[in-house]
């Protein structure tokens, strides 16, 4: 199969009082004539906007990947009333959930189990011809206003669910199978070797 990875919306994340301004990256994925849309994000507007300029409507997507529950990643998965949504362990298509084998049904897109900045953290691999892609959520993000330097170390923003040796290995095992990551807020890099 020939997989393709666009980035359709960079994820941004910044500070505000009392708060944040900040939404996920959405990516798009195309495998085998099915096209998954991974962490729709909060800002309809621009997701709208995104798929207008690439000719696509909510209703042509097939899936919907979710690498994790927080709402900034997850809130306009419903306006893609024909989609499937997959998330770490289970496939909905409306009131009826089947786990799925770690695949996007009727694809080569694998699903692998994330965690750390969240247990239930999972994010999404796709071998294309230009190399390996991993849409990797919150495993790498930065703020808008930070350098964009991989430290495995780095400690997440929310300490409530986050385990950061989960989260360490969770960086590691991304940066060994990747060429290419795309971190939920920030530009996508590549993986020197």
């Amino acid at each position: 199969m020939i997989n393709k990875v666009t980035v359709l919306i960079e994820g941004y994340a910044s500070q505000i009082k009392n708060g944040w301004l900040a939404s996920s990256t959405v990516t798009l994925v195309e495998s085998n004539g099915k096209k998954i849309i991974v962490d729709p994000g909060f800002n309809r507007v621009e997701l709208l906007k995104a798929l207008s300029n690439i000719k696509l409507r909510p209703s042509d997507i097939d899936f919907v990947f979710l690498t994790h529950g927080h709402t900034d990643h997850s809130l306009l998965a419903g306006i893609f009333e024909n989609a499937e949504i997959v998330d770490e362990l289970y496939v909905y298509q409306k009131d009826v959930i089947i786990k799925h084998d770690g695949i996007i049904p009727g694809t080569d897109i694998k699903v692998i189990r994330t965690p750390g900045h969240m247990e239930e953290h999972c994010s999404l691999i796709a071998e294309t011809e230009k190399g390996v892609y991993a849409i990797a959520g919150d495993v790498f993000w930065w703020m808008d206003n930070e350098k964009h330097e991989i430290d495995i170390n780095k400690p997440d923003s929310d300490p409530e669910h986050m385990n950061i040796q989960k989260l360490i290995a969770s960086r590691k095992k991304i940066l060994r199978i990747a060429d290419f990551i795309i971190p939920g807020h920030g530009k996508m890099f590549m993986v020197k070797r």
